[in-house]
């Protein structure tokens, strides 16, 4: 692979690009491990980059997984919690932190509307909606399970603090809900539980993300049309209870735009962002009067090694689906991917980053939903697919140490612990996965460098910065 003279590693001492990545063009950055990129090759399916082969038929007809891989029911909706009352159903949105002796603690979303309220403590008697927690031990059994906050409304997604608590959101917006609340699994159904946000925003809230650099909270709202906000709080030492001490509440527009529908964007267009800021109990009308970037219907939420993920679940020329990525640090807003096959993307809905930095989310679509990944490189590959006909997958997230992966079936209520082998803590394919140019993108090379590039152990990413600078391979 020499050419005047000089060769791959002659090249990378003189561009000065030996050590942690290749920059292609402005978006790309490339990692220069190997194994990790050339792994997300198809024909290597599983090796959890790029997937992990096909799915089996669950004997079951439950869970389709690939080969390899197990799951087991930990929680059902009707069963008792550990005080002998029945676990509420409408399962959704979730969070896993690390609790003691070795064990996960799940907070888990009831997606409930109607009443009485299901807790002791509740913010509102004749709301039903609220939260619950799973103690889960090292062997996946369920060690105890309580009510965390109750007398809510839809509570549909939330997200997870650095701080260990975990932000419900109400998908509602009556005259007394359309709140975020703090839960705490520690301290379940304290004043904390049933204390409002107000100035978080009062909207029909989806799910939220923090940034752990700043503290700033991003939120999205599932309606049509939807806007995408930010919180400040005021107080940003991230404990619990901070976020209760007020801030401020911004909408997401771009002034450089006379049409401010995200129906035009392009998948890879970049806009910088201007934040307007709102009344928060009328966030919804300040959005719609600071002409704020309307989207279809927002959806999921996650933040990871700096960037900011969300999908819009029926967006795009098809209504498959969409994901973003707002970038803090450029203050940059961009498509990712836009769902142009159902066999793809059909209606993601939540959405998480695995321990080795791909994107996953579930779908809540019209046939059998999925929960499917996106990698670095723009291939999109199944995990699970829900034979449960009429409900649909919501809440994955992985525990603290990677090992499981844990998700709901909506209605009846289940929640599933999933193992096998999934790929190791990866944060360099993380950050990876946070610049990587939108798959549409990627540069394009030829079979011959192609092959090439695999006999090198190199990716196609690498592959094609060498020949774009000349270099034989």
């Amino acid at each position: 692979m020499e050419k005047n003279g000089l060769n791959r590693r002659d090249f990378l001492k003189v561009g000065g690009m030996s050590t942690l990545a290749l920059t292609l063009g402005t978006t790309g950055v490339l990692s220069l491990d190997g194994q990790a990129l050339a792994a997300g090759k198809a024909d290597n399916p599983t090796s959890g980059f790029g997937g992990y082969g096909p799915l089996v038929p669950d004997p079951n007809g439950i869970l389709d997984l690939p080969e390899g891989f197990h799951y087991k029911i930990i929680s059902k909706e009707g069963d008792l919690m550990t005080d002998g009352t029945p676990i509420p159903g409408a399962f959704d949105g979730m969070a896993a932190f690390e609790g003691p002796n070795n064990t996960t603690v799940l907070v888990r979303n009831h997606e409930l509307s109607g009443g009485p309220a299901f807790g002791k403590n509740p913010y509102d008697a004749g709301a039903k909606g609220g939260t619950t927690a799973l103690v889960v031990g090292p062997n996946r059994e369920v060690r105890k399970e309580y009510v965390t906050s109750s007398g809510t409304i839809r509570n549909c997604a939330g997200g997870a603090t650095p701080w260990g608590t975990w932000l419900t959101c109400e998908e509602t917006r009556s005259e007394t809900h359309g709140y975020v609340f703090e839960v705490d699994p520690q301290q379940p159904e304290n004043e904390l539980s049933k204390t409002p946000i107000k100035e978080m925003g009062r909207f029909s809230h989806e799910a939220c993300a923090i940034d752990p650099s700043t503290g700033y909270v991003y939120l999205t709202e599932d309606a049509n049309p939807s806007f995408l906000y930010r919180f400040i709080p005021n107080d940003l030492s991230q404990k619990p209870g901070s976020l209760q001490k007020g801030g401020k509440l911004f909408a997401a527009a771009i002034e450089a735009v006379t049409d401010p529908s995200a129906s035009t964007f392009k998948t890879g267009q970049t806009f910088k962002i201007v934040w307007k800021e709102l009344d928060p109990h009328y966030c919804v009308e300040d959005a719609k009067k600071h002409n704020c970037i309307r989207f279809n219907r927002l959806e999921g939420a996650f933040f990871q090694e700096g960037v900011f993920w969300f999908d819009d679940t029926s967006a795009g020329d098809k209504k498959l689906g969409r994901v973003y990525r707002y970038v803090p640090h450029t203050n940059t807003l961009e498509l990712f991917y836009e769902g142009n096959d159902a066999k793809h993307m059909e209606y993601p809905d939540n959405i998480c980053c695995t321990p080795w930095g791909d994107l996953w989310y579930a779908e809540d679509g019209s046939g059998q939903d999925r929960i499917m990944g996106i990698t670095p490189e723009g291939q999109v590959y199944p995990f699970a697919a829900n034979r449960l006909s009429g409900s649909e997958l919501c809440g994955p997230i992985f525990s603290p140490d990677g090992n499981t992966l844990f998700v709901n079936i909506q209605s009846p209520g289940k929640t599933f612990a999933i193992w096998g082998p999934f790929q190791r803590r990866n944060s360099a394919r993380a950050r990876e996965m946070s610049f990587a140019a939108p798959a549409n993108l990627a540069p394009q090379v030829s079979e011959k460098v192609a092959k090439a590039a695999k006999e090198q152990g190199m990716s196609i990413l690498e592959a094609a910065a060498f020949e774009r600078h000349g270099i034989n391979l």
